[in-house]
C-alpha cells in the first residue's frame, strides 16, 4: 500500500526521531500523521502557539507500508480502537506490538467523551454512542525504525 502522510509540528528535522515522542498518545509513544493536509496544518498551527514558536511546518512522506510490517487499522470509532486508546493514556509507552496503527483522530472534541470513558463517568457503549456524532479525522502513527524506514520524505512547506 502506498499514501502520501502529512506531519504537522513546529519544528525542523531532517530525520524522525522515536524518542522524541510525546507519553500518553492515542496509539503510544509514536510519529503521528494523517492523510488530510488540512488536519496536519492544524497541527503545526496548535502546536507552534502551545510552544510559542516562531514558525509552523508540514512535512510531507510518501509511505510504501508493506505486508512485513504489522499494522493495526480501526475503520471508526469502535470499542476496540476506545480501548487502545484508554490503555495508552493511561499506562503511557506503547501499549501493543504493532509498528503501524491507522485509526480515527480523539481529537479535543471526541477526548472529553474518552476521559469520561477513562473515569467510568460512560460504559463503553454510552461512549461509542456519543462519539458516533463526532467529525473524524484521521492518524496514520508508526511505533517502530521498520515502520519508520516505510516513510519517503517528499517536502516541508511552512504554515502560516
Amino acid at each position: 500500500m502506498k499514501i502520501i502522510l502529512y506531519h504537522g509540528t513546529d519544528s525542523l528535522f531532517e530525520d524522525i526521531d522515536l524518542t522524541k515522542s510525546k507519553e500518553r498518545r492515542d496509539f503510544g509513544v509514536g510519529f503521528y500523521t494523517t492523510t488530510i493536509s488540512s488536519q496536519a496544518e492544524g497541527w503545526a498551527r496548535s502546536k507552534k502557539k502551545r510552544n510559542h514558536s516562531l514558525n509552523a511546518y508540514v512535512y510531507v512522506y510518501e509511505a510504501h507500508i508493506s505486508d512485513s510490517l504489522s499494522v493495526c487499522e480501526y475503520l471508526n470509532m469502535s470499542l476496540e480502537w476506545l480501548e487502545m486508546i484508554k490503555t495508552n493514556r493511561e499506562l503511557g509507552g506503547i501499549q501493543h506490538n504493532y509498528d503501524i496503527v491507522i485509526g480515527p483522530v480523539a481529537n479535543d472534541d471526541t477526548m472529553l467523551t474518552v476521559s469520561r470513558y477513562i473515569a467510568g463517568v460512560y460504559t463503553a457503549n454510552e461512549a461509542i454512542e456519543r462519539l458516533k456524532y463526532s467529525k473524524a479525522n484521521n492518524q496514520v502513527s508508526f511505533h517502530t525504525n521498520n515502520a519508520i524506514k516505510a516513510l519517503k520524505f517528499i517536502r516541508r512547506y511552512k504554515v502560516d
